[in-house]
Formats: structure tokens, C-alpha cells, sequence
């Protein structure tokens, strides 16, 4: 492989804003949900990088094969991987095609196939895009994905620079999986590892139930540190595991730990007992139960009583458990923990994935 830009290379990246700018010179474009993906082409020589410069390509060969249908013969893209199903992206399944067994490689592709929505041009021909400003950058990769085939798997990202437009679809958009809206300064050149971007992301809060509580990784008997939070909402079929609390100070994670002793009980009694016949029927909300996922870490944790209600933000859910780590707000003493269900979670109206790409 020669291209003007090389691998390794890591991605422009984006710093939080309460609310879309409104104050001009911002190209917006939908926030995915997916694997972010740096795509290198030389002719038939396709590498795809992760964001941490790792290589994905021989978990998504049938992209690979997308690759060299779809984009210019030598390129450099900066765009985002997902798996769709319907409408809907979908994350969970996204993350099954990372497997180490070839053959389940080749299953999962045909099974799973992989789509990937371009929003950046690094390099074409013999050309470094990359100290161009990003409105050279987008016109270039328009461009030459002016001509995609409807049914190819590589789409080109929809774009506005109007804040009201955008803010339209930070509304619509969630419904079809998407996790919010990203603004890029049109006069910027693409900056690797910097937080040059800015991304507006949905924020929600939910009054979840304690049930639990694992260790820090730096905690000792002499000194110890709670590492996280186990939450719980209640549903038909009793208490379910549905995320983790775990950004605290040194010092709040000292007195957590001291404070919540007192909720202690024997995972036996507990509603996720590792025995149980809740543990056995919902192996994935369970704490303490071993998924490759987990890559042989110790997931057992501290039972605690669940009789105490907090209250957290979150972004959004991923089926019935909150996608990333929640953020402690308060504790809620003025709620009954049977009464947190997933009722009281927002309702997102689905939308249609295929209006989410530029036409």
C-alpha cells in the first residue's frame, strides 16, 4: 500500500456542547452509532483502522468487498461502521462481529453484513486532503460518491449548515439509532486526536434502583475504593440489571464504599443470585455472569439490598439497558424502589434509517 497518508492514523475527535451552535460556520451532520472506521484503498489493498489504530479488517470482509466497489481506486475516508436491521441501527449485533473464529467471520458477514456511511475525505490519488478546510474536504468527497449505487453499503453522510435543520434532526433522528448530532468548523483542517468537532448528544435521567456495587481496580483491604454502581429497574419479571453509576472522585469512592456496608447482604438473597433462576433465564443482565465480552475479568460484585434509589443521567437505551455509563446525580429517598420501572424511560418514535444518508 502507498497512499499519501498512511496507517496509523488516528480520528478527528469531537468535545460535548449542551445544544447545537447556532452561531454560523458549522457544518452539522447526524452523530452514528456504530464502530468508527478510518478505510485506506490502494487499489485491491483495503485496510480498515479502528479509532484506536487497530485493524478491523478481517472481522468485515463483505465490507472490504463494499470498499472496492464503491470508493475511488486510492482513497483515504474517515466514516463509521454499523449493522442495520430494518430501520434500526443496531450496536449489539455490531459487536458480534468482532470474533476470533475465521469461520464464524464468514457466517456473521453473510448473516450480519456490515454498512459504512463516509463523512471525510483524508487523502485521494496523489493527493493529502488533509490541511484542506473541511467545506474542500466535503465538496471533494460529494464528489465522487455522486454516483453510489442505491444498493451499495457505503453511504455518504447527510450534512446542513443550518442550526435549525440540525436541530431537527437531533429530534427525529434518535429513532432510527442514531445517538445525536456532530458540528465541524468549515474552515478546519482534519486534526488527528483532536477534539476539533463538537458533538451534541441526548441527555436523560431515569430514578434507578442499587443493587449492587463491584470494587475499584486500584482498591486494597487498607484502602478500599468502590469502582461502580450496579443499577436495576423493576419489570414483570422482577429486578433487572440494567447498567452501571461509575465516575467518581477518589475521595466519594472511599466513602460509597463505607457508606453503603450497611446494604451488605448475601448474594444468595439477592435477586441476581449467580444460582438463581433469574441468572439461568437473563444470563445477559446479570452481574457476575462470563461473556467473551467480558475477557475473563472478574464480573462477581457486592450484593447490596436493593432499597435505595438514585437518580442518573444517561444518553439513551440499547434495548433494555443503558448504552454507556450512567452519571450519579442524587439520591432519591423520596422514592420507593418497586416503583423505578421502565415506564418512566422516554419513548423514542422510530424513523427511517435509509432518510438519514444524502440523496
Amino acid at each position: 500500500m502507498d497512499l499519501p497518508v498512511m496507517p496509523p492514523v488516528l480520528p478527528m475527535l469531537a468535545k460535548p456542547a449542551a445544544r447545537v451552535p447556532t452561531g454560523g460556520g458549522v457544518s452539522f451532520e447526524p452523530k452514528w452509532d456504530g464502530f468508527r472506521c478510518l478505510v485506506f484503498r490502494d487499489g485491491d489493498e483495503v485496510e480498515l483502522a479502528s479509532r484506536t489504530g487497530k485493524s478491523l479488517t478481517r472481522y468485515f470482509p463483505d465490507l472490504v468487498e463494499a470498499v472496492r466497489a464503491a470508493l475511488p481506486g486510492r482513497c483515504v475516508v474517515d466514516g463509521e461502521l454499523f449493522v442495520a436491521v430494518g430501520d434500526r441501527l443496531e450496536f449489539e449485533l455490531l459487536q458480534e462481529r468482532i470474533h476470533p473464529a475465521e469461520s464464524r467471520v464468514r457466517r456473521l458477514a453473510a448473516e450480519l453484513p456490515a454498512s459504512y456511511v463516509v463523512f471525510d475525505l483524508l487523502a485521494l490519488d496523489a493527493v493529502d486532503c488533509m490541511a484542506l478546510p473541511f467545506r474542500e474536504r466535503r465538496a471533494a468527497l460529494a464528489a465522487v460518491l455522486a454516483d453510489l449505487d442505491p444498493t451499495s453499503r457505503i453511504h455518504l453522510a447527510r450534512t446542513t449548515e443550518d442550526p435549525a435543520e440540525a436541530g431537527r434532526w437531533f429530534r427525529e433522528f434518535e429513532g432510527a439509532g442514531l445517538d445525536g448530532v456532530i458540528g465541524k468548523p468549515l474552515d478546519a483542517p482534519y486534526a488527528p486526536n483532536q477534539r476539533t468537532m463538537i458533538k451534541v448528544k441526548h441527555a436523560r435521567t431515569a430514578d434507578v434502583v442499587l443493587a449492587g456495587m463491584r470494587p475499584h481496580k486500584t482498591s486494597t483491604p487498607e484502602r478500599p475504593l468502590l469502582g461502580s454502581l450496579l443499577l436495576g429497574l423493576y419489570d414483570g419479571g422482577g429486578l433487572q440489571h440494567v447498567g452501571v453509576c461509575a465516575t467518581f472522585t477518589d475521595k466519594r469512592r472511599l466513602e460509597l464504599w463505607e457508606e453503603l456496608q450497611e446494604l451488605v447482604v448475601p448474594v444468595e438473597d439477592h435477586p441476581w443470585s449467580f444460582m438463581g433462576a433469574n441468572a439461568i433465564a437473563n444470563p445477559d443482565r446479570v452481574p457476575g455472569t462470563v461473556s467473551r465480552w467480558s475477557g475473563g475479568k472478574d464480573l462477581s460484585f457486592v450484593a447490596l439490598a436493593p432499597t435505595r434509589v438514585l437518580e442518573v443521567g444517561y444518553d439513551h437505551m440499547e434495548g433494555r439497558r443503558f448504552r454507556h455509563t450512567t452519571q450519579f446525580k442524587r439520591w432519591r429517598p423520596d422514592r420507593d424502589p418497586e416503583s423505578c420501572g421502565y415506564d418512566q424511560l422516554e419513548i423514542v418514535t422510530a424513523f427511517d434509517l435509509s432518510s438519514v444518508f444524502e440523496d
